[in-house]
């Protein structure tokens, strides 16, 4: 079991919960928001060591999560999953400081390859 907490911000009801169904199983502690604005609210209050977030979602997407985790004091590894294909995006993301950047669909072992990755940084 790990004692890791990852916070997952994804708009998406099934790959939310499919996501965090994998976190759970691999024996990560999980808590999930369909938004950047309670996104926010978790990484807040859990101050989780990861957090995995869509790029396009409604009431904030994952560039403004990424911006406000820069400015944090402690700051959580950051993983963004999307469909979108942009280059220039992904940039973005590197240079707010995503250590991932995962493009949808991907696969489960993708994914739990790069949470263990990030978190093995720590």
């Amino acid at each position: 079991m790990s004692d890791k907490t990852i916070v997952v911000i994804e708009d998406d009801r099934e790959v939310s919960n499919t996501v965090q169904a994998v976190l759970k199983g691999a024996g990560y502690t999980v808590a999930a928001a369909t938004n950047g604005n309670d996104g926010k609210k978790l990484i807040q209050s859990r101050r989780p060591d990861l957090v995995l977030t869509d790029m396009m979602m409604p009431r904030m997407g994952g560039f403004p999560v990424l911006e406000y985790i820069s400015e944090l004091d402690e700051q959580p590894k950051v993983i963004m999953m999307t469909a979108n294909e942009g280059s220039r995006h992904k940039a973005y993301a590197e240079m707010l400081g995503a250590v991932d950047y995962l493009r949808k669909p991907f696969a489960m072992e993708v994914l739990l390859e790069s949470v263990a990755r990030a978190l093995a940084d720590e």
